[in-house]
């Protein structure tokens, strides 16, 4: 829960910045995520992976994403069942299993795709976004707008595992030669889960380690469109990483630039040919600077709403 004196704060701004009911709002819809013209000054210092990290529920309000993948919150985020006929989300301590609407229809209509993939009888879900988005506690600097979810690379053989498992089971990593190449662990049916996953229109990239690239890139024989979208990145050998493009209508939802054009394959294997042989370091780069941790002011106004709403 919100420290008392920061939900009065929150319920301050909203009454100062919402004013009356809108007469052109049918009433039998949900609120919209009103925003003040500004962060209120009690809260804009405070630190947001706290405060919506101890949300434990999504807001009573339209789903509508706000402000970017790695700087936002989400307004009416919904739970992914935890067990479905054809996923199980993992993690369940985490509470991360809440998304934007179309983020749990995507999950839904991919597993019953991996379902039919021989070994698979769907998919582990990991993590979504937090019941309001925002930074997280621990983990993740983007998943805050409800329009990322990891997927595990582990084949789904069983969906009957219960809580205790779900915490301490874990995923099978696919990379070998620190990532410029699959190993024994990848099969045909890896690659035709993300063709799926990569072949819905809502989908805006999809991140994985860069020898599954390379590895896809070499296999491929029809059409290559879909392998615009995967994009090779550190990491992402235990799961790959869907990002949804914001929802129509969406207007403050800030979209990454689309992926260059082409396959990107040559861009990929440039990454395998950087694993095996690294270029000498740059004695002039500058020092990367110290993350500062997000506060309230860092993010869109309307986050204020999503906090406050009930």
């Amino acid at each position: 829960m919100i420290r008392p004196f920061l939900s009065l704060a929150l319920a301050a701004a909203l009454v100062a910045g919402c004013g009356g009911d809108d007469p052109e709002r049918p009433q039998s819809t949900l609120p919209e995520a009103s925003a003040p013209a500004a962060i209120p000054a009690v809260l804009s210092s405070k630190s947001a992976k706290q405060l919506f990290g101890a949300e434990q529920n999504g807001s009573a309000q339209a789903a509508e994403p706000f402000g970017s993948y790695s700087k936002g919150c989400a307004a009416g985020n919904v739970a992914l069942p935890e067990t479905g006929p054809t996923w199980q989300a993992m993690r369940l301590s985490r509470n991360r299993n809440w998304g934007h609407p179309e983020v749990v229809d995507y999950v839904q209509r991919l597993s019953r795709k991996a379902a039919a993939q021989p070994g698979w009888n769907g998919l582990y879900i990991g993590d979504i976004s937090q019941p309001r988005g925002g930074p997280m506690l621990t983990g993740h600097a983007s998943h805050q707008v409800g329009l990322d979810v990891d997927i595990w690379l582990r084949p789904a053989d069983r969906l009957d595992l219960s809580a205790s498992e779900r915490e301490n089971i874990s995923s099978i990593s696919m990379r070998r030669a620190k990532g410029a190449f699959t190993n024994d662990n990848w099969t045909r049916s890896h690659h035709e889960i993300l063709k799926a996953a990569a072949s819905d229109p809502r989908v805006a990239r999809i991140f994985i380690f860069p020898g599954a690239k390379v590895q896809m890139c070499n296999d491929e024989t029809g059409d290559r469109a879909w392998l615009r979208k995967i994009r090779p990145w550190y990491g992402h050998h235990y799961h790959f990483h869907v990002r949804l493009s914001c929802p129509p209508g969406a207007t403050g939802c800030v979209d990454q630039n689309p992926p260059p054009p082409g396959d990107g394959c040559a861009d990929a294997q440039a990454w395998v040919n950087n694993i095996l042989n690294p270029p000498p370091p740059d004695p002039n780069a500058p020092k990367p600077k110290p993350k500062r941790e997000i506060t309230m002011a860092d993010l869109p106004a309307q986050c204020v709403s999503v906090l406050s709403a009930r």
